[in-house]
């Protein structure tokens, strides 16, 4: 499949320098960083999570966890996370459970974790379980600008 077209769309809209890396099939953040041979905290991986105001998307490393108390309290209400139909509906043009942590290419809100501030490079899905995009962390922190970031992970 490779990059999903609405993310593709966002990226060239933005004219935003990337580039498409492929790796074996995965299943999780982690095992993504393996087959890739990156540090796990140059992942950055979306998290799609439920508050009462609809969704939000909170963008953490690979290295770290959600920490959906620290979430929720910085949103003032409860977080939950989102359902695999959720997640589906969300982001129709990607496989199931691949959600580019890009959010505003979905038309969502999001918060960022302050430890993907100011990388290198970073990585992250490009919409299936086989491709990620690599991009220069001024551009991923240019993206990000107009974000929350905040502390919201856990290792």
């Amino acid at each position: 499949m490779g990059i999903a077209l609405t993310l593709k769309q966002y990226l060239d809209d933005h004219q935003v320098s990337y580039a498409l890396e492929s790796h074996r099939p995965t299943k999780s953040s982690l095992e993504t960083v393996r087959a890739s041979a990156i540090g796990s905290q140059d992942l950055a991986k979306g998290v799609l999570t439920r508050c009462r105001d609809g969704y939000i998307m909170a963008v953490v490393p690979a290295s770290h966890q959600l920490d959906l108390d620290r979430l929720g309290g910085w949103l003032g209400q409860p977080v939950s996370l989102a359902s695999e139909v959720d997640l589906s509906e969300v982001f129709s043009d990607c496989e199931s459970g691949c959600a580019p942590p890009l959010a505003a290419a979905y038309g969502l809100d999001a918060i960022v974790d302050t430890r993907l501030n100011g990388r290198s490079d970073v990585y992250f899905e490009a919409g299936d379980h086989c491709t990620l995009v690599h991009m220069g962390g001024r551009e991923f922190d240019h993206l990000c600008r107009d974000m929350p970031h905040v502390l919201i992970s856990s290792q």
